[in-house]
């Protein structure tokens, strides 16, 4: 070969080694777009999506600005800002996937409030090989019904709410001797209430159901089944109404006293501290649907959370503002672990999805384990409190914390039959 021939060869091969580079540096730096999934209309996007939002939103201009505190400090997922992509769930949430997806080219998910849409979702994500983070939806039939490999939850199921509701009615009320349920006619609401009384009365058999009602998911008006839970008294009321249907509830049992003459057991009630505070009797029993919101155990990172947060949008952080944030904390501690163990500081969407299963990291709200189900499930802390106003203000006391291990079904062990056979290996102190 001639010298210029091989100068020109050599002069090709250095420029397109050039370009790879270049193509590689700039790819590195597209934006991760990432769908942000929730009831952005309607009567649960007050309550539970605009929070969600949110919340969601302040994590993300942190990661992307660099301002996390530790341990994520990097800026960034994997060395890329995140681009959010909104879709609302009130819309069908299967044809809105897929038009995240295929169209608007998400490379991840967050998203679903709704059991409903969750498991009308999973088997999608798993045919389009999309990751999929689920936020807030508690459907234990999500893994139950079989393993997942792009479709991850980042808080507890519906079953854990309501076996810590059980523990801590007996924990705080030993004179219940009665009870009724008002849930949603539909998989939350049945789950809920059959975990509910099966656990308590797995704990306390004397326990008698005095009335089972099942109003239709976002009927709005309750008046009759307020009629009929006054008629039929019970010692505690339990309810796993969330959003509008919530906030519907609490505004149509209040003139009527409800829950002044028969204890509310509100396992989603945290949502309505801020808005419907002055509604709420003193001792309802109040859950987050975990720890979250009010609940959140004290630490630098909540207070951090907590007054970015009041300080963006004028007011406390409820839980869904929690547990979106943590899904999307999900993404960066998994980012940072791929980088770490691959030593690239650019991991792919595989690495990431890779490197989720089991992880271990920390959030607002204390830590998260995904350690059920084969990595793909979180299992974190519960708490349960007994509303109090104080000079105006909503508070907690009687705060009990339930550690997973004493509500959470083992790994391999489906929960209903966990809870029918009286919670075998359950570590309470």
């Amino acid at each position: 070969m001639h010298t210029k021939t091989r100068l020109r060869t050599l002069s090709a091969l250095i420029l397109a080694s050039g370009m790879m580079a270049m193509a590689q540096g700039a790819q590195a730096q597209d934006p991760l777009k990432l769908g942000l999934i929730s009831f952005y209309s309607g009567p649960v996007s007050g309550p539970v999506g605009i929070p969600s939002r949110n919340g969601a939103d302040l994590i993300i201009e942190a990661i992307n600005n660099g301002t996390l505190p530790a341990p994520y400090t990097a800026a960034g997922i994997g060395g890329r800002q995140i681009e959010t992509v909104y879709v609302d769930e009130a819309v069908d949430p299967v044809a809105e996937y897929r038009n995240a997806v295929l169209r608007q080219g998400v490379d991840a998910v967050v998203g679903y409030a709704s059991s409903g849409s969750c498991l009308a979702v999973a088997p999608v994500a798993e045919e389009l090989k999309t990751l999929t983070l689920f936020y807030y939806c508690g459907t234990v039939r999500t893994f139950e019904e079989g393993p997942k490999e792009y479709v991850f939850r980042t808080m507890n199921t519906q079953d854990v709410e309501n076996i810590a509701a059980a523990r801590y009615v007996l924990a705080t009320r030993d004179d219940v001797n009665t009870i009724s349920g008002i849930n949603q006619n539909y998989g939350w609401g049945q789950e809920s209430w059959r975990d509910f009384s099966k656990s308590l009365q797995q704990l306390k058999p004397e326990v008698e159901i005095k009335s089972e009602l099942f109003p239709k998911f976002l009927a709005g008006q309750y008046g009759a089944e307020v009629t009929a839970l006054s008629r039929n008294k019970a010692d505690l009321i339990h309810s796993s109404f969330w959003g509008g249907d919530l906030d519907a509830l609490i505004l149509q049992a209040a003139p009527r006293g409800l829950f002044k003459s028969q204890t509310g057991l509100l396992t989603t009630g945290g949502t309505a501290l801020n808005t419907l505070a002055k509604q709420i009797p003193d001792g309802t029993i109040i859950g987050v649907r975990g720890n979250g919101g009010i609940l959140a155990p004290d630490s630098d990172f909540n207070d951090w959370f907590r007054a970015e947060y009041e300080k963006k949008y004028g007011e406390q952080p409820t839980f869904p503002a929690y547990y979106m944030a943590q899904s999307v904390l999900a993404l960066k501690a998994a980012a940072d672990k791929a980088a770490a163990e691959s030593g690239s500081s650019a991991p792919d969407m595989e690495q990431i999805r890779a490197a989720l299963k089991g992880i271990e990291y920390d959030t607002p709200a204390g830590k998260v384990s995904l350690n059920r189900h084969n990595g793909h499930q979180a299992a974190t802390e519960l708490a349960y409190g007994t509303f109090k106003l104080v000079d105006g203000k909503p508070t907690l006391e009687n705060v009990i914390r339930y550690q997973p291990n004493c509500v959470i079904a083992p790994e391999g062990a489906k929960s209903l039959d966990w809870i029918e056979a009286g919670f075998p290996g359950a570590q309470c102190d």
